[in-house]
Order: structure tokens, then sequence, then C-alpha cells
């Protein structure tokens, strides 16, 4: 009994050995085709990067798209080839992943419309990395543009990440798009104040100021008559980065020569009586 069982492990080893063998190296050969596909598709990627930098046609944002989907191709085919290693058909694989991916899309539709609209904020480019806008119910600064989302950063350095989608279905607004912006400020005065004389310090600060262009022409009028004040709207035309300095200074700058001057800028007030008992 034990001869016969002693043999019946020989013959088993004998067989089991190569067997093991055969696997061993495949799966040694799997890990080395997984690690080199994951290290091509990082180099790749940072190799298309960098190709398209070469070109002003490509800025930032499409830089990092075409360079996300050179990576997440590669990854793509790495694992059919691991796969192809255990002798898996990936002809048959191909065709059963397909049918997957038809029914996973029915039920992802908004992933699916983040990509879509992504590509067409891609084709038609309402905005490039660094414009400021105003896109999907938010305002930032644009870093990136991914395959499903928008990265944004506010002023006060807060990261927002916009679902694609929601960006395109909605109305965007890019403040960097044109060179200048023009600064509309308004001025209440009072009634009993010379409306002549608050157009004039106006007038003269605004031409003070070398950061407001000539062409156009800066604006002055009395825009409306108010409850307690005579409203004087300003308009002048700035470069797009001397948009808030112009606004802030002028405001400023408005304020104290009108104390100078004595011209008054009303506000609310109330008066109280008392209610004899």
């Amino acid at each position: 009994m034990p001869e016969d069982f002693s043999k019946l492990i020989q013959d088993n080893a004998d067989a089991l050995v190569p067997l093991l063998v055969e696997h061993g190296l495949n799966l040694l050969g799997a890990i080395l085709i997984l690690i080199l596909g994951f290290w091509l598709a990082g180099r790749l990627r940072n190799w298309t990067v960098r190709a398209l930098a070469r070109t002003k046609k490509f800025d930032d944002m499409l830089q990092n798209f075409f360079g996300a989907i050179v990576r997440y191709t590669v990854i793509i085919i790495t694992l059919l080839a691991v796969l192809s290693q255990f002798g898996v058909q990936t002809a048959s694989l191909i065709a059963v992943l397909g049918a997957a991916g038809l029914a996973i899309g029915l039920a992802l539709q908004g992933t699916l419309s983040n990509v879509a609209a992504g590509v067409m904020l891609l084709i038609f480019r309402p905005f490039r990395t660094g414009d400021y806008v105003e896109a999907g119910g938010v305002a930032g600064s644009v870093k990136e543009l991914t395959l499903f989302t928008t990265e944004l950063n506010t002023p006060d350095n807060v990261q927002i990440i916009v679902p694609n989608s929601d960006i395109w279905a909605q109305a965007i607004k890019n403040y960097s798009s044109y060179p200048t912006r023009r600064v509309d400020i308004i001025f209440g005065i009072s009634y009993g104040d010379s409306i002549g004389k608050a157009m004039q310090i106006i007038r003269e600060e605004m031409m003070k100021d070398e950061r407001i262009l000539k062409e156009p022409e800066p604006f002055l009028a009395v825009n409306a008559l108010g409850e307690s004040s005579v409203d004087i709207v300003t308009r002048s035309w700035v470069n797009n980065a001397d948009y808030w300095g112009v606004k802030f200074d002028l405001t400023r700058t408005v304020k104290e020569k009108f104390d100078e001057q004595g011209i008054t800028i009303p506000f609310p007030s109330r008066t109280f009586y008392q209610v004899a008992d």
C-alpha cells in the first residue's frame, strides 16, 4: 500500500510540475505586462502633453485631455494583453464587454452625458485654462477640464468640481474672453449739490487714472433721479486685468474729492417720534 501511494504521488507530481511551471510563467508574464503597460501609459501620457505643449494651438486644457485619453487607451490594451496571457479569448470578451457596455451606458446616462459635454466643450472652446467664468451655477478660474468634470478655483482659493453636463446645459459667462472690459460705477449726490461740479470732479479723477483707456472715450451722464439722490453713472473701458483695481480706486478717490469739495452722498435716514401717553 505505501508503495502504491508513493507511486500515485510521484505520478501526480510529474503531471503537476509542468502545469505549475506553465501557469507560473503565464502569471509572471502577466505581471510584467501589467507593470510595463502602466509604466508605458504614464510615459506616453507625459510625452503627449509635452508634444502638444510645443504647439500654440493646444493650451493646457487640451494637453491634459488628450494625455488622459492616451493613458486610458494604453491601460485598456494592457488589460486585454494580460487576459490573453491566461488564454482568455479577447475577441469574445470584447463582444461581451460591448453588450455589457450598452447596458451600463443606459444605467449611467448622466455619467456619459458628462463625457459628451466635455467633448463639446473641447470642440467649441467657450473657455480656456486660466479664464474666469461663471458656469454651472458657480464662478471661478478654470484649472482643468477632464472627461467628466471641470475644476474651478475661486478667488479665495476654494476648489470647485463641476460636472461637465451642468456647464454645457447652462449659460457660460467668460470674463476673460475679451482683452478689455467696461467699468460701470454709479455715484449718488444730494439734490442740493451741483450736478455740473460733481460731474467735473468725476471726470478729472477718471482722466488722472492712466489705466482708463482713451478709446472708447469715458462716459458720464445723469442716470436717474432717485428718492433721495441724483445718480450719476460713469462708464470707462480698461484692460481686463485692471478692472477691479480701477473700480475700487475710482470709487475711493471720487468719494475723497466729494468730501473735499463739499459734495454730499446721501444715505437713508429715519426719524422717530415719541408718542405721548
